[in-house]
């Protein structure tokens, strides 16, 4: 993209910065298809806002207003959940699953491969359909790769690799099958990606047979922007964030810190149910004993036995639904949040060095009719950075609040069952407990 001629005392304002709206501005890489860009850059309003159900009434993406009385039963809260599969209307045509995992004995090292699935109708791929396998480190390569070659995009996380000794073996199928939901959200939030979807990495990690040929290969299938910005050092130092990007830098901040204290307390409180479990399993057990000593108490205690056991199951279930499905919602949050504070240095570095080259030649004495070519190319990087960066934040957005009213909503619906299993097993006591007429 080139810059249109303008004297060196007036340079083209950042897009960041000016008064043009974002919807307004072309995609500096794409200049042949500016008019989807275009569409598809639209900002939301609320960018750079949290959300809080209590700032508006309830309701479904649909459009259904939630009513909050009572449900008639357990599992209602979440059936009216009904989140739409497209995001923003967009038609999808790839369609990624990552399951049944494997263990792999060798003699240097044991390890786990998931099967990844893929349909598709895109003349990209020669095949409709493909299944590969990929262990945790291929994950790895993609991400790494996605990064190198689309700086401008915010890459989502990948769930951490390394776990502590003695707490959780990585071997274990809980372990295995919580890593597995984490790697197929992974794919599948690339796939529904407008420009991630389309990366020739993601194509290869997709289809090729043997994926490390093509990783001893290197491929060389890094974009001339990704070259630029890989070799941005830290040298330029930034005058000032433009105030909608430190808005995000600030927020994010704050997000991380509510996540961090959310997910520390969680934790906690997992610890202490876990314990409570332990001596609930050694209460109920005395009521059986203490049965065996009494006949005409018998049938009593060995209900209450009964039921505490059954209030155990289920606890034991609600702290199982809380470590396997809300936990690592927060962490791959707080991981997203990471990724995008990178993605937001990246560009600042950038614009640190456009200010730099500004700077550069107005302290030349040469009346010059343009702008040197490399201060436009570098001008064109800071507004792909902004153009792309402010559009993945608000996609990053609309699955936040699609995700967390999904887990919310899922929670609510977890203790009412585990609430209403306790109440169950306590009233089903009730009636040996009563006073029954004496025989004569």
């Amino acid at each position: 993209m080139s810059a249109g001629g303008g004297g060196l005392g007036t340079p083209r304002a950042l897009p960041s910065s000016g008064p043009r709206a974002l919807r307004d501005m072309p995609h500096p890489l794409a200049a042949s298809s500016s008019e989807e860009a275009a569409s598809e850059l639209t900002p939301s309003p609320d960018l750079l806002l949290p959300r809080s159900f209590a700032d508006k009434d309830l309701s479904l993406p649909n459009g259904t207003p939630v009513d909050t009385s009572s449900p008639a039963s357990s599992s209602s809260l979440l059936n009216r959940l009904q989140l739409d599969d497209d995001l923003d209307g967009e038609t999808r045509d790839l369609f990624v699953t990552v399951d049944d995992p494997k263990k792999h004995i060798c003699t240097m090292e044991t390890y786990i491969t998931y099967r990844v699935t893929t349909k598709t109708t895109r003349a990209e791929f020669d095949l409709p359909e493909y299944s590969v396998r990929r262990r945790y480190q291929d994950f790895d390569w993609l991400r790494n790769k996605l990064e190198e070659s689309q700086p401008t995009h915010l890459i989502p996380p990948l769930p951490e690799k390394f776990v502590m000794k003695g707490v959780v073996d990585r071997f274990s199928e809980e372990f295995v099958e919580t890593r597995r939901k984490a790697l197929d959200k992974f794919l599948k939030r690339i796939a529904d990606h407008p420009v991630l979807s389309f990366n020739e990495h993601f194509n290869v990690f997709l289809t090729a047979k043997d994926l490390n040929a093509y990783k001893k290969q290197g491929m060389a299938l890094l974009s001339k922007m990704g070259e630029s910005v890989k070799y941005v050092t830290g040298g330029y130092k930034l005058r000032s964030r433009p105030l909608e990007f430190a808005a995000i830098g600030d927020y994010l901040d704050t997000f991380v810190l509510k996540l961090g204290t959310i997910d520390r307390i969680a934790q906690r409180i997992i610890k202490e149910e876990l314990e409570y479990l332990v001596e609930l399993r050694e209460y109920g057990p005395v009521y059986s004993t203490w049965g065996g000593l009494e006949v005409e108490l018998a049938e009593p205690l060995e209900g209450v036995s009964a039921c505490i056991g059954n209030c155990c199951t289920a606890l034991e279930e609600l702290s199982d639904d809380m470590t396997e499905d809300f936990l690592p919602v927060l962490r791959e949050y707080i991981l997203y949040s990471e990724s995008m504070k990178n993605v937001l240095k990246k560009r600042d570095q950038v614009q640190a060095e456009y200010e730099a080259k500004l700077e550069a030649v107005a302290l030349k004495k040469e009346d010059r009719p343009k702008v040197p070519a490399d201060v436009e190319k570098c001008q064109d990087r800071v507004e792909c950075f902004n153009a792309d960066l402010k559009a993945d934040m608000e996609r990053w957005q609309n699955n936040k609040r699609q995700d967390f009213r999904q887990l919310l909503m899922g929670m609510a619906d977890k203790n009412i069952q585990y609430y209403e299993k306790c109440l169950t097993a306590w009233e089903s006591i009730i009636p040996l407990l009563q006073d029954k007429p004496e025989t004569k």
